[in-house]
């Protein structure tokens, strides 16, 4: 019998379908992985901003873990909003009680329209509990600095800021650039027990249609985990997704905002 390659969300519900749980099963469909998912909160969303968010009770983000991960199992798991303390306590707790592998951790505070998923108190926890369970972190430049206690904003501040993220806990971090501006979206991705940096260097897409690009670059990386990929390959690979959705969703109209990346661009178009 074949086995599918399982990779496991843990994030929020975007109404609008361009970020969140709906955004990752999407690109674990595209990329090859049989995707799967556990449901922290409810957003009211579309492609404007976000106009409520219901959170799901922490004792019942312990039950849907446990029903999935006691049954099919996992390779990777990607890790996006986690609204409160107690979510990320009982998400902390299972994926250690069941030595889920492969954790990839997107720490979320703001979504693109400016509104806040993550609640101030969360970040401590999230600190704490999450980040030294994590192969790898995926922040970009506000989140990092929200984590750090610092401002950053110079390209030759970032790979200070990720050796310091990296004293957190986290194997790795990929820490994103796209907030520097210009015309090149250089990413950094520094490697703990290797101590190795690598320059990730690429053209910024020009584009209304960036709704999720966080939420897709994290869990194309967690798909190539769960693939068997090394990490390092499963940034490059996870990168070259994203452009490509980039690209191809810049032709699209969808909504009167930041419209969705295209997730099935190598598929049809």
């Amino acid at each position: 019998m074949k086995h599918y390659h399982r990779a496991l969300t843990i994030a929020g519900s975007d109404s609008g379908g361009g970020a969140g749980i709906q955004a990752d099963l999407k690109t674990f469909a595209a990329l090859g992985c049989y995707g799967f998912s556990v449901i922290t909160a409810l957003t009211a969303q579309n492609t404007r901003g976000v106009t409520a968010i219901e959170s799901v009770p922490a004792h019942f983000v312990e039950q849907q873990m446990e029903a999935v991960l006691t049954d099919i199992g996992v390779d990777a798991v990607k890790i996006g909003m986690i609204h409160s303390p107690e979510i990320i306590g009982s998400v902390a707790a299972t994926l250690q009680r069941y030595r889920a592998p492969n954790i990839v951790l997107d720490p979320v505070m703001i979504a693109k329209s400016g509104d806040r998923l993550l609640q101030k108190e969360a970040v401590q926890a999230l600190a704490k509990l999450l980040l030294p369970l994590a192969a790898v972190i995926t922040p970009n430049l506000p989140e990092a600095a929200v984590l750090l206690g610092r401002p950053l904003e110079r390209l030759v501040e970032m790979e200070q800021a990720a050796r310091d993220l990296a004293r957190l806990g986290p194997a790795a971090i990929l820490l994103k650039g796209g907030h520097l501006g210009g015309e090149r979206s250089p990413d950094l991705l520094y490697q703990r027990q290797e101590d190795r940096v690598t320059l990730l260097d690429g053209s910024r897409v020009q584009t209304a249609n960036t709704h999720g690009t966080g939420c897709t670059l994290s869990s194309a990386i967690a798909a190539g985990l769960a693939r068997g990929l090394a990490l390092a390959e499963a940034v490059r690979r996870a990168k070259e997704y994203l452009t490509g959705a980039l690209q191809r969703g810049a032709a699209y109209r969808l909504g009167s905002g930041h419209g969705p990346v295209h997730h099935f661009w190598e598929h049809w178009s």
